[in-house]
């Protein structure tokens, strides 16, 4: 159920972002692409994909971080359920360390430890990319 609530949260998002991508890219490249005898699915690979990847790659990262800070939706899906318990996701501990318990050292340090995990998977992930992107254009 978190998951579906999840994916259902951040679909419209990406799915925005993306769509404008796509409707960015210039009709005169299609009409080219056809006049040299492309099939659609060689257009789609050639032409749609590598001019929608930093999109892709920015939903990716937006969706990884926002992965990173779940907090809403198992917070609202506990009372429901005795299957999620108080530290099932980070900022949940950083909740009951803060309120519950009243130990904000502690909340303070999963926060920062938090913030950093992001910064580390975000930083991590834009290395690769960044280099995947260098090693193929290096192999044309």
């Amino acid at each position: 159920a978190i998951a579906n609530i999840g994916l259902w949260g951040g679909v419209g998002f990406n799915m925005i972002i993306i769509y404008t991508a796509l409707k960015s890219i210039p009709t005169e490249l299609y009409e080219a692409a056809r006049l040299d005898g492309a099939t659609e699915l060689s257009i789609a690979w050639r032409i749609k994909i590598p001019i929608v990847m930093p999109s892709l790659v920015l939903t990716f990262l937006f969706s990884m971080i926002a992965t990173l800070q779940v907090f809403a939706e198992p917070m609202t899906l506990r009372p429901l359920s005795n299957t999620i318990s108080s530290t099932w996701s980070p900022l949940m501990k950083v909740y009951r360390d803060a309120f519950t318990r009243g130990d904000i050292y502690a909340a303070s340090a999963t926060s920062v430890v938090i913030a950093l995990a992001t910064f580390a998977f975000s930083y991590l992930f834009l290395r690769l990319v960044q280099d995947g992107r260098a090693f193929s254009q290096e192999s044309r």
